[in-house]
């Protein structure tokens, strides 16, 4: 099991910035994504960054690619990856969601999700 607690969400003005923090806990050792989604209303899932930790394979969906970044803090005894968002825009208005993915089998864990606004 893998215990995900999400952080940072909040109002801000268009053009700033945000940073998300999920921290995991449990079972985690042998986690091969972990991801952000994020769900605005009336419309699906979808991720907005991955990172695989087997070669540090990173991708962002084309709406966020060169404003947010997605990082892992790899100090002993943390599991806390980040989701920077620099840049907001209206449009990035939804609900953030942490996910760790695990392979063989398939299997994922969610964190609660954290509310992010951005007013123009």
């Amino acid at each position: 099991q893998v215990q995900l607690v999400e952080s940072g969400g909040g109002l801000v003005q268009a053009g700033g910035s945000l940073r998300l923090s999920c921290a995991a806990s449990g079972r985690t050792f042998s986690t091969y994504a972990v991801r952000w989604f994020r769900q605005a209303p009336e419309n699906a899932r979808e991720v907005v960054a991955r990172m695989r930790l087997a070669g540090n394979d990173i991708y962002y969906a084309d709406s966020v690619k060169g404003r947010f970044t997605i990082s892992r803090d790899n100090a002993k005894n943390t599991n806390t990856v980040y989701l920077q968002m620099n840049n907001l825009k209206p449009e990035d208005t939804a609900v953030y969601y942490c996910n760790y993915h695990f392979i063989g089998p398939d299997r994922d864990y969610w964190g609660q999700g954290t509310q992010v606004t951005v007013v123009s």
